[in-house]
């Protein structure tokens, strides 16, 4: 008995193999990897710069690669107590103010999300114009000191408490979730706030993930607030630290001092850039998985 040849099974090439997505892949990858070197870059220059000896920062020989290994720099500002009180200063200031923000912003997002809800329309308008109008830098001033809170972390972490972007994003996220899951919940007998706290925030880690990366990185590079509200050394966060070495390196600058001087205070603003972003790198890695989903919340629709 002689087989037939089995025909052969047509083949398709789906969009994945097309050559518009392999183009669109090169494209991305060039300019994603584009990007990434113009972000590291002034980066590992700085890292560079901190740990080089001046005679090769003030030669201009420094580049990405340390030139005359030396962590003077690092002793010097490491010494300064001052330096470690603004640090555990921008700590607790950073810690608080996302706890605060996390918890107004979900409470007054979950609330927006409710249609049912009455004035949820001017609710929703004044968060807006606030996002495009302000009382102005004197009007808040005067509010922050006439309440008392000049001097205290409450005039940092208060008037920013609430981001109208994150709070937007946190909304569109709760709009999302089925409705089925929390009329279940209420026939099994929980309440609004239980349905808050055990069905909708379990499901929201992702969002909420994001949202603590968001405020954590603000609070933590936020140095106006406290340098306009704080009067004492001891008070001011490691932000104006940084600025106030930044300030005094262009006075120096502005002064025609010498160059050995002006490259100590530029290897000493390179420490403390070092120093102040560590942190934030150093917590990126374990929130990374959340941001991305977080991210994409809502950009497909299922």
């Amino acid at each position: 008995m002689i087989l037939g040849r089995k025909a052969d099974a047509p083949t398709t090439r789906g969009p994945v193999d097309s050559r518009g997505y392999r183009v669109f892949r090169v494209v991305n990858a060039v300019v994603l990897t584009g990007v990434v070197i113009v972000t590291l870059y002034p980066f590992l220059t700085i890292v560079a710069r901190s740990l080089s000896d001046e005679a090769y920062i003030i030669a201009g020989k420094v580049t990405l690669v340390p030139r005359g290994f030396d962590v003077t720099a690092y002793k010097l500002v490491m010494s300064d107590a001052m330096f470690w009180t603004n640090y555990r200063n921008t700590v607790v200031y950073t810690v608080v103010a996302t706890i605060i923000s996390i918890v107004l912003t979900t409470c007054y997002a979950y609330v927006l999300s409710k249609p049912q809800l009455k004035g949820r329309g001017v609710l929703v308008g004044i968060a807006l114009f606030t996002m495009f109008f302000s009382g102005g830098l004197i009007p808040n001033y005067v509010l922050v000191t006439s309440l008392g809170m000049k001097n205290t972390i409450w005039a940092v972490v208060i008037p920013n408490a609430i981001s109208v972007f994150n709070l937007l994003v946190m909304k569109a996220f709760f709009e999302s979730l089925p409705t089925e899951l929390e009329e279940a919940a209420a026939v099994d007998g929980l309440n609004t706030y239980g349905i808050l706290l055990r069905i909708v925030l379990p499901l929201s880690k992702a969002i909420i993930a994001t949202m603590v990366l968001f405020y954590a990185v603000s609070f933590w590079n936020s140095w106006f607030s406290a340098f306009l509200y704080f009067d004492r050394q001891d008070l001011l966060p490691v932000t104006v630290y940084l600025r106030n070495l930044i300030a005094g390196a262009t006075s120096a600058e502005s002064a025609a001092a010498d160059a050995d001087k002006v490259q100590a205070a530029a290897t000493f603003q390179a420490v403390t850039i070092v120093l102040t972003t560590l942190p934030i790198l150093a917590v990126y890695p374990f929130v990374q998985r959340y941001f991305v989903r977080g991210v994409m919340l809502g950009a497909v629709k299922g």
